[in-house]
């Protein structure tokens, strides 16, 4: 894997305009598939963009006709954008509906190779990076997976691999035993363990980027294919054999990537964020695939590539010059899956695979840890827009990428250009007797909502009409699941937007990135640690609030809905990191998924051998309205209440956010990020609920050994 030389943004804007082609994909036929593409892209950008405009226009008249100072004419542009980037999370995830409802003769789907055979000599490596984990936690999710792949067949094809980059001796003896441990057991249940390996990496360069090439290097060539998970990855055996299968039925699939589902922690915080990805995810998964086809998305994990191609075209040189956005590239996903479409092979999205599991970050705080890396990656890729071949929808992701995290600032600029007039005594929405002004803005706001909930509402429409709700803990409890989301999302979208702000910052100044792999346990966050990372905020926005409404009290409908998440940053983490109050909504019904009414037997395995209880919920009653909790004699009025209250509340936070910041309330809304992350739209989840484990085993073996001989892959 030898990287080639970056062109640079200068030099690849010029032959962007001059060189004709698209690089190494044009001198394949073009797939029917790929016209599709283009008309869905341009249908795309014709909604988000009439979108922009006609919110753009409303805003101008609402303005006032004198209101065109150089102030005013920033804040109108700065509104345009931002109000396109939202109505572009809203399209996909519509256009995401309208396919998992009527199917897409284009896609790619699992059924197509339902019995399509395996060749003989296709193996696949299946490759877990590893870097101070917790490994009693990689081993029992690891377990779980080789299992279950021995019980679908075909295990003979494949080899596992755990790639160790830890740093700490005492962890790196931990790994060495678990691995023997883990071969031992496997070996007492009947399954083959000859074919799991353990490889701990001296040279440690390009964190798991050049982990994973490094066994490339090593023993690449002897596999066809090669599967890469996180440390926390959960994948059934039958998901595995139909990527395989995919791989082998579709020859030019250079990577295939499944949406993970999050399940796991206990904590309130994951618990939100696995029932967001849960429900809302796959239409934006969807969507996602629906513009992109055969030129998608790679998250790093949970997918499979074909290994020669890989070798050949994906290897990653560095980003020239100094600071946060050169050096080794962070977010090296992106950019393998633009390299290798650049090399005429297809990047596919698989979001309908079952089988394929991740966990969520414990709390906010891990959330934004592991973003300040995202951020900086992000912000890293955007370089490489004029790179020559690159597909422009390769080049759009590097965009949207970066700007799922330059909206926060973004966003706060809007916000402040909004408030200084007010400042300096102008109110710049002081022509309030403007006889159009009421409707302008209601427009605005009507607007601005249905592009915020329409997808929460279109991702529960779903459920329904798949008859579905019984996994969520029926109809009632799905709906008010939604809105707890909704509103616990509008709460905590202003301290990620001033957290983002401050990463990217940071990035673009260069301050330096300390590498963390993120938390595999339900740890309560405390509070002098929530204190320590929001305390300032909260203080400085409390002293300018109450400055503020002193001068203007009848302002705080402005000003409140901001100031206050950010005032309650401090025990909002705290109380959302604690698995008590996330149990206790899972005994209620609250943010049900169905990997909790009813776990997967991979995942109930990887929980077993991890020492967990399994998860426990309320057993359902079914109804003539469907599936339903049980609740005593007048549940059903009680239930109805709660979901009125839950509702006007979600409004009450969520409207008076979009008339501050004229159309941008949730930036977790940049979930077309992952979109993450969808993976869920936040982000980002992981697989095995955390407890005190049980560890395998962390004593060294009798022979002494520290260091595990590496054993070749290649076979005779």
């Amino acid at each position: 894997m030898t990287p080639v030389p970056w062109t640079g943004m200068l030099a690849g804007l010029g032959r962007l305009f001059t060189a004709p082609g698209r690089g190494g994909a044009a001198s394949h036929a073009v797939p029917p598939w790929l016209a599709a593409a283009g008309e869905r892209r341009r249908l795309l950008l014709a909604l988000v963009m009439g979108s922009a405009g006609l919110a753009t226009a409303v805003l101008d008249s609402a303005s006032g006709p004198g209101n065109t100072g150089p102030w005013a004419l920033l804040q109108t542009a700065l509104f345009a954008l931002l109000f396109a980037w939202v109505a572009a999370g809203c399209v996909t995830a519509v256009m995401g509906y309208v396919s998992l409802r009527r199917g897409d003769r284009h896609a790619m789907t699992p059924e197509a190779v339902a019995a399509h055979p395996i060749a003989e000599d296709a193996r696949t490596a299946i490759v877990m990076p590893i870097c101070n984990e917790d490994i009693a936690t990689v081993v029992a999710g690891l377990r779980a997976t080789v299992e279950s792949l021995s019980r679908a067949g075909s295990f003979d094809r494949f080899d596992v691999y755990m790639l160790s980059d830890t740093g700490d001796l005492a962890l790196r003896d931990a790994e060495l035993a678990a691995w023997r441990g883990l071969r031992d057991a496997l070996a007492a249940d009947g399954y083959d363990s000859s074919r799991i390996f353990y490889r701990w990496r001296q040279r440690r360069t390009k964190r798991k980027a050049g982990n994973v090439a490094d066994f490339c290097r090593r023993w690449g060539r002897a596999y066809r294919y090669m599967v890469v998970l996180d440390a926390d990855s959960v994948m059934s055996g039958e998901a595995l054999l139909t990527l395989v299968r995919l791989m082998e039925a579709q020859p030019k699939a250079g990577i295939i990537q499944t949406a993970p589902r999050s399940c796991g922690h206990d904590s309130l915080h994951a618990r939100l964020q696995q029932f967001s990805g849960r429900v809302t995810g796959p239409l934006f998964t969807a969507g996602l695939r629906y513009w992109q086809l055969g030129e998608s998305h790679y998250w790093g994990h949970n997918a499979i590539l074909r290994v020669e191609p890989f070798m050949k075209h994906c290897a990653l040189a560095k980003l020239p010059g100094r600071g946060g956005l050169s050096g080794e590239i962070l977010s090296h996903d992106f950019v393998e899956a633009a390299l290798m479409r650049r090399a005429g092979y297809e990047v596919w999205l698989l979001p309908e695979l079952d089988g394929s599991y991740e966990q969520a970050p414990p709390h906010l705080i891990d959330e934004l840890t592991r973003d300040r890396r995202w951020c900086q990656g992000n912000l890293q890729n955007a370089r490489l827009v004029a790179e020559p071949g690159f597909a422009g929808v390769h080049r759009a992701m590097f965009v949207t990428g970066a700007m799922s995290y330059v909206a926060s600032p973004i966003w706060l600029a809007f916000v402040l250009l909004g408030v200084l007039p007010w400042l300096a005594g102008d109110g710049l929405q002081a022509a309030t007797d403007g006889a159009g002004l009421p409707l302008a803005q209601l427009l605005l706001w009507g607007a601005t909502l249905a592009l915020l909930l329409l997808p929460r509402v279109l991702a529960v429409l779903l459920v329904f009409q798949r008859r579905q709700e019984a996994g969520y803990g029926g109809r009632q409890m799905l709906v008010v699941s939604a809105l707890l989301e909704a509103l616990m999302s509008a709460l905590q979208a202003p301290v990620r937007m001033v957290a983002h702000s401050i990463f990217v910052l940071g990035a673009l100044t260069g301050l330096k990135l300390n590498w963390k792999s993120p938390s595999r346990e339900t740890t309560a966050v405390g509070w002098r640690e929530a204190v320590g990372r929001f305390g300032v905020t909260g203080t400085i926005v409390a002293a300018a609030t109450a400055w503020w409404l002193a001068g203007q009290p009848g302002e705080a409908w402005r000003v409140l809905p901001l100031a206050l998440p950010l005032m309650l940053a401090v025990p909002l983490a705290v109380m959302t990191s604690r698995s008590e109050f996330g149990q206790a909504w899972r005994r209620r019904g609250w943010l049900l998924i169905p990997e909790e009414t009813r776990a997967p037997a991979v995942l109930q395995a990887a929980w077993r051998y991890a020492g967990l209880r399994p998860i426990s919920v309320p057993a359902p009653a079914h109804t003539g309205h469907g599936v339903v909790l049980a609740g005593g004699a007048a549940g059903w009025q009680r239930r109805a209440l709660a979901t009125i209250g839950l509702a006007v509340a979600t409004g009450v936070a969520v409207l008076p956010q979009t008339v501050a910041t004229g159309g941008l309330s949730h930036s977790d809304l940049a979930a077309i990020r992952i979109v993450m992350q969808a993976s869920s739209p936040s982000a980002a989840p992981r697989v095995l609920r955390q407890l005190p484990l049980r560890r395998v085993s962390t004593t060294l073996p009798a022979d002494g050994v520290r260091y595990p001989v590496q054993r070749s892959a290649t076979r005779t």
